[in-house]
C-alpha cells in the first residue's frame, strides 16, 4: 500500500519517529521551520532549532490531535438530526536509547493519550437497547478519559533479526495491524479488536505484554505475543492502573506477516491466530445445553476462546514522476468463536488513491465496504430472552431487537491543508444498525482532523 500513515494500531511509525520524520530526517524536513510553516511536519514548528537538536541527541516529542464530527443526515434509529464530536490528544516521546545512552538498538515508547466528546452512532443511529458494532467516530470509546496508552522498551539483537518488544501496549500495535484514515471504526484499526474487545483491547488502552518477532528473510517475519487480559483495564478510572489485580488470564497472538514489492510496489500480507486461556461465557446454552434465558440457569462457560484473521494492503499503481501518489487495495477478514463471541465473521474491502490531481498531490480519497455478521446463537439468544419475557412487539421499551448483519459503507477526500494538518469530510451509509432490521438505514456526514503540533 502506497501510504500506510497516520494508524493508531498500526502506523506506530508516526509515533515512534514522533513527527512524521526520524531524527535523522528532522535535521533535513524541519530544520529551523517557523510555526505554521506549511512545509514543517508540527504547527509548533523546529522550535527555533531544539527540536532538531533534540532529536539528533536521541529525544523526540509528539503532540497530535484526532477530532471527529458525525452528524445523521438520514435515518437511523433515532430520525431527530443532530451533530456530535469526539476527539483525542495524544502526547508521546519516543527515545533512541543507542544515542542517550549507548545500548545497541535500543528504543523507549512513552504515549499519554485524552479522549472526550460523545459519539452519533451510540443513540441515534443504533438502537440502544442492544447498541451496535460499528461506530461512525472511531476515535469516540474505551472511556472519555485520560490514558497511559504506551510504555514499552524494544531491543534488537541479531543485526535487527530478532526484535523483542516489553511493557505496556495495545495488541493491535503489531498484531492484525491497520492504518485509521477512514472515520468508521469498520475501516479502522485492528479489526480483531472491534469484535472481540472484551478480550482484545485496541488503542488506547494498554496492558503488560510481551511481544517477540524474528525476521525469516527481509521480507518476512513471524511474530508471536503474550498481552494480560485484564478487564479492569477498560475501566475509566484505571487508566493508569499498572498493577495486575483482575486478571484473568493472557491471550496469546500469533502472525505471520510478508511485505513484498510486486512489480516495484509495496504491499503488506497478514495471517494470524488468537488464542485466549481465560474463561468465557458461552452466548446461548447454559451446562445442560439448554437456552440459558428460557432456563434461568447460569450461562456455560468455555475454557479458552479463538479466532484468526487475514489482512491484505497492497499498492497497484504509482505515478512516474512521484511515486507516493497512485491507488492501493486493501481487505480484511476475521472469524471467531461461535459459542463465546457475539460476532462470528467480519470482511472488509476497499481502496485509495493518494494524489489523485497534479494540483493537489498529497490529498487523498478512500472508499470501502464491511459487512460484519452476528453469530446465529447469539440471535437465538435474544429471541429466547424475548419468549422468557412474553415480549414480542420491537416497540415495546422491554423487548431485546435480535441482531443479524450490518454492513457499512464510507467515502471520504483527504485535504493535505499543511504537513501538519489533514482534513478529511466523509460520507457514511450504514444497512441494518447494529444489524438490526427494524432500524432505518442510516446516512451519515462526518469530517475527520488529524494534526501534529
Amino acid at each position: 500500500m502506497p501510504d500506510f500513515s497516520f494508524s493508531r494500531d498500526s502506523a506506530i511509525s508516526a509515533l515512534r519517529t514522533l513527527g512524521g520524520c526520524t531524527a535523522l530526517g528532522l535535521a533535513t524536513c524541519a530544520h529551523a521551520a517557523p510555526a505554521f510553516d506549511s512545509e514543517s511536519p508540527y504547527m509548533l514548528g523546529d522550535w527555533n532549532g531544539t527540536r532538531t537538536e533534540l532529536a539528533e541527541k536521541g529525544y523526540d516529542f509528539k503532540l497530535d490531535y484526532t477530532g471527529e464530527m458525525g452528524s445523521n443526515l438520514h435515518g437511523g434509529y433515532d430520525h431527530d438530526r443532530t451533530a456530535r464530536y469526539s476527539d483525542q490528544f495524544g502526547l508521546g516521546t519516543h527515545l533512541d536509547l543507542q544515542k542517550i545512552l549507548g545500548w545497541n538498538d535500543a528504543e523507549f515508547q512513552l504515549t499519554i493519550t485524552k479522549r472526550s466528546g460523545n459519539n452519533i452512532s451510540n443513540d441515534r443511529i443504533n438502537d440502544p437497547r442492544v447498541g451496535g458494532f460499528t461506530s461512525a467516530q472511531e476515535v469516540w470509546g474505551r472511556g472519555q478519559t485520560t490514558r497511559l496508552t504506551q510504555m514499552w522498551y524494544q531491543q534488537k539483537f541479531f543485526d535487527q533479526k530478532l526484535d523483542i518488544k516489553v511493557g505496556r501496549f495495545g495488541e493491535g500495535e503489531d498484531f492484525n495491524s491497520f492504518p485509521c484514515d477512514f472515520q468508521n471504526l469498520a475501516f479502522c484499526g485492528s479489526q480483531v479488536g472491534n469484535w472481540v474487545g472484551g478480550i482484545w483491547y485496541n488503542w488506547p488502552v494498554s496492558q503488560w505484554a510481551l511481544r517477540v518477532k524474528y525476521h525469516l528473510t527481509p521480507e518476512l517475519y513471524a511474530q508471536v505475543g503474550a498481552y494480560e487480559q485484564n478487564p479492569s483495564n477498560l475501566d475509566r478510572g484505571n487508566g493508569f492502573k499498572l498493577s495486575g489485580s483482575g486478571t484473568q488470564g493472557a491471550i496469546l497472538p500469533v502472525e505471520l506477516v510478508w511485505t513484498p514489492k510486486l512489480n516495484g510496489l509495496p504491499g503488506e500480507y497478514r495471517a494470524g491466530y488468537y488464542y485466549s486461556n481465560a474463561k468465557a461465557s458461552d452466548v446461548y446454552k447454559d451446562r445442560n445445553d439448554q437456552p440459558a434465558a428460557l432456563s434461568g440457569e447460569a450461562y456455560r462457560s468455555a475454557s479458552s476462546k479463538h479466532g484468526v484473521w487475514l489482512g491484505i494492503q497492497q499498492r497497484v499503481t504509482s505515478i512516474a514522476s512521484d511515486h507516493s501518489r497512485g491507488l492501493s487495495l486493501f481487505a480484511n477478514a476475521t472469524m471467531h468463536d461461535k459459542k463465546t463471541n457475539a460476532i462470528d465473521n467480519y470482511v472488509q474491502a476497499g481502496l485509495t488513491y493518494k494524489g489523485p490531481f497534479d494540483a493537489r498531490a498529497k490529498d487523498d480519497i478512500g472508499f470501502a465496504l464491511a459487512r460484519v455478521h452476528v453469530n446465529p446463537a447469539y440471535r437465538k439468544n435474544a429471541e429466547a430472552s424475548n419468549r422468557a419475557n412474553a415480549v414480542y412487539d420491537y416497540d415495546n421499551p422491554a423487548f431485546l431487537p435480535p441482531q443479524d448483519t450490518e454492513y457499512s459503507a464510507e467515502l471520504y477526500y483527504g485535504v493535505h491543508v499543511t504537513n501538519w494538518l489533514t482534513v478529511r469530510p466523509n460520507l457514511q451509509y450504514i444497512r441494518h444498525p447494529g444489524g438490526v432490521n427494524d432500524v432505518d438505514d442510516a446516512l451519515i456526514g462526518g469530517i475527520k482532523i488529524q494534526s501534529s503540533f
